[in-house]
């Protein structure tokens, strides 16, 4: 007979993310840096023959929305793998643009209006957080968090403030949504909270994590 054994592994794909025994995501981002650069450098070479919003629909479909596809499983990851996303990024601004590679990188971004990669996995968890209070995400999202009861009358009862709960894993523990989500969402403005629709919150939070990044 057969061994029919099965080997453990340390890695797993799953919708789109590589997962490994440590939740570092390095696999993740080094699978999609490598992906990205390779349709940014099929796309520089027929990039004269394209117009700018043709290019701008490539770059979307083949780079930015592998950036954003699970983007909020990111959040919390050090430095130099956000980076790397972010040179994605910039690599992908400077072709739409037709710079060169040393050319600075901010004015482009400003001009296309992009978020960069940590203020974009933000944007996506207090999206989710929003929709969450609204009845519009799925059930498992809802049940990680709470509006804040304060046990007595104060000011901040009325500020639409989440309750923080406390985590004892000092670097995983501060990524669950159930964590950072009241701490992201507790540091928005109340006006930006209390927006009457997705699209208004959407396009209040952009803004404000714009000027954030680069103002």
């Amino acid at each position: 007979m057969g061994d029919d054994t099965v080997e453990p592994t340390s890695i797993a794909r799953n919708i789109g993310a590589i997962l490994d025994d440590n939740m570092s995501f390095e696999e993740h981002v080094n699978d999609l840096c490598k992906t990205a650069f390779y349709h940014i450098r099929n796309i520089s070479r027929i990039r004269p023959c394209l117009s700018i919003d043709s290019t701008k629909t490539l770059v979307h479909v083949l780079v930015m929305s592998r950036l954003d596809h699970c983007n909020s499983l990111l959040y919390g990851l050090p430095d130099y793998l956000i980076q790397r996303l972010q040179y994605v990024m910039n690599a992908a601004a400077k072709v739409i643009t037709c710079k060169q590679k040393l050319d600075h990188v901010t004015p482009l971004l400003i001009e296309l209006h992009w978020l960069p990669v940590r203020q974009r996995i933000i944007f996506k968890i207090l999206l989710y957080t929003f929709k969450a209070l609204h009845g519009a995400a799925p059930t498992y999202l809802t049940e990680l968090i709470s509006p804040y009861v304060p046990r007595r009358a104060l000011r901040s009862a009325d500020q639409l403030l989440l309750e923080q709960p406390t985590h004892k894993l000092k670097l995983t523990g501060l990524r669950a949504f159930s964590v950072c989500a009241p701490y992201l969402w507790n540091s928005v403005p109340f006006e930006i909270k209390s927006s009457a629709s997705v699209s208004i919150f959407k396009a209040k939070l952009k803004t404000y994590l714009f000027r954030q990044a680069y103002f």
